[in-house]
């Protein structure tokens, strides 16, 4: 069975149900959680990299991440599940490339990830970061289906 289960979480509804889905899985296999966040500080590179130079927008970037990986440690805790969290901050990187890296370096064997489902027009604008991984992964990779995220 799993012995390491890697989850992204943010505040949308698709990342929820992973978790909710990384815990259920944990519990029967009993495997290791790893929970992580991506902040892209590319988003923030309005015009140039001056912007991130700036310890503002480092810190309120880095606390937004810490409140979204608080409340994932509040669920955990409640459904009796230990987990390691982190912060992925990517500069222009693809988020999918990161989150491959991430769990090879990390020793996780099953990642659980929620999508939006978004397909024609939207796909083409936002791309997907569930594709990315899907395509690059050596590990399983479960993906849940979300389509009316807020």
């Amino acid at each position: 069975m799993y012995q390491k289960i890697m989850v992204p979480v943010d505040d949308s509804q698709a990342s929820l149900r992973a978790l909710n889905e990384a815990i259920k899985m944990a519990k029967l296999s009993g495997a290791a959680l790893r929970a992580v966040h991506v902040v892209d500080l590319a988003q923030f590179s309005w015009g140039g990299t001056g912007y991130l130079q700036s310890d503002e927008v480092r810190k309120a970037i880095a606390a937004t991440g810490e409140k979204v990986l608080q409340r994932t440690r509040e669920q955990l805790q409640e459904n009796g599940i230990e987990a390691e969290t982190a912060i992925l901050e990517s500069a222009g990187d693809k988020v999918a490339d990161l989150l491959v890296n991430d769990s090879k370096a990390n020793g996780v064997d099953l990642l659980i990830m929620g999508t939006h489902g978004f397909s024609g027009l939207m796909h083409l604008l936002m791309g997907s970061v569930a594709e990315g991984v899907l395509r690059q992964a050596e590990i399983p990779v479960m993906l849940l289906r979300v389509q009316d995220d807020d």
